[in-house]
């Protein structure tokens, strides 16, 4: 897994993982696996969304002090 994943690449690879698990074919030990492997792609993918929107509250707050409305 490589750690710089997109976003989306990331949501694809968990909703695989997902799949996989919900089908009940895997072996235990691949399951817990797998589970970790989503454990950690979704907490990147959460970090991810955070930064995103602190970006884009700090853009927001940038246009205001500029003088900017923001929206209609």
């Amino acid at each position: 897994m490589a750690a710089k994943m997109s976003f989306e690449d990331s949501m694809s690879r968990l909703e695989d993982i997902v799949r996989r698990l919900e089908e009940g074919k895997v072996p235990l030990e691949e399951s817990i696996k797998l589970y970790e492997e989503g454990m950690k792609i979704g907490n990147r993918c959460r970090r991810m969304l955070e930064e995103a929107e602190q970006r884009i509250q700090h853009l927001s707050v940038e246009q205001q002090a500029e003088g900017g409305e923001g929206g209609e």
